[in-house]
C-alpha cells in the first residue's frame, strides 16, 4: 500500500507541479494578459487533478491514510464544489483573475504537501520541508477560503441571470430551489468549515513540529 500511496502523490505532484509552472511561464511571457486564460489553457488538468484527490477520501475510509476524514472531506468537497459546480459551469467567471488566484494558491499548497507526502512515504524527512509543509498551509489556506468566497461572489449574477441549477416544479408541487441562495447559505458553510480546518491544521503543525518529533525525524 506503500507503493501505491508513493505513486498516487507522484501523480498528484507531476499534474500540480506542471500546472504552477504553466501559470508562472505563462505569467513571465504575457504578463497580465495571461491571467484571464488561465482556466483555459490548464483547467482540464486541474480539473483532473481534483476529481484524483477524492481518492484521498477513499484512503482514509479503508485505513491506509491515517489523516483525520472531516477536515481532509471538507477541503476536497470545497474544491470541487468551486471547481465543478461554479467556475467549470459559468463561462464567464472562468476569465476572472480571481480564477488564476484561486488556482496558484492551491498548487503551491499542492506542491509542497505532495512533494512532503512523497518522501514521508520512503522514511524521508527534510525538516526545512516539513516545516514548509506544516506552516505554509496555516498562512494560505484561510487566502484560499476567501478566493474561493470571492468567486462565488462574482458568479452570482450569472446564476441568477442564466438560472442555472436553479429548480421550479410545476403544480401540485409547487417546489422551487434557486441556485443563488443555495451559494449564499454556502458562503457561510465555508466560513464556519475553515474555522474547524484552521483548528486541525494547527493541532497538526503541533503534532509534526514538537520538539520530541522533530529530534524523532531527525534520528
Amino acid at each position: 500500500m506503500n507503493t501505491y500511496l508513493f505513486v498516487y502523490d507522484l501523480m498528484q505532484f507531476c499534474g500540480h507541479s506542471w500546472i504552477f509552472t504553466n501559470m508562472i511561464i505563462r505569467f513571465m511571457s504575457f504578463g497580465k494578459d495571461s491571467l484571464a486564460d488561465t482556466f483555459y489553457s490548464i483547467g482540464l488538468v486541474m480539473r483532473l487533478c481534483q476529481l484524483l484527490s477524492v481518492l484521498e477520501i477513499l484512503h482514509i475510509l479503508i485505513g491506509i491514510d491515517k489523516s483525520r476524514f472531516f477536515p481532509r472531506f471538507l477541503q476536497i468537497t470545497e474544491r470541487i464544489i468551486v471547481l465543478f459546480v461554479v467556475i467549470n459551469s459559468q463561462e464567464e467567471v472562468q476569465g476572472k483573475y480571481i480564477v488564476c488566484v484561486l488556482f496558484f494558491l492551491w498548487n503551491l499548497l499542492d506542491v509542497v504537501r505532495y512533494t512532503y507526502n512523497m518522501l514521508a512515504r520512503t522514511g524521508i524527512y527534510y525538516l526545512p520541508l516539513t516545516w514548509l509543509n506544516f506552516s505554509l498551509c496555516i498562512l494560505l489556506y484561510p487566502l484560499s477560503v476567501l478566493a474561493k468566497a470571492f468567486a462565488i461572489y462574482v458568479s452570482l449574477p450569472y446564476f441568477e441571470t442564466f438560472g442555472t441549477y436553479s429548480i421550479k416544479l410545476p403544480l401540485p408541487f409547487a417546489f422551487s430551489i434557486y441556485f443563488p441562495y443555495v451559494l449564499k447559505m454556502y458562503l457561510l458553510v465555508l466560513l464556519i468549515g475553515m474555522c474547524f480546518i484552521m483548528q486541525n491544521l494547527f493541532s497538526e503543525r503541533k503534532a509534526h513540529l514538537g520538539t520530541g518529533n522533530i529530534k524523532k525525524k531527525r534520528s
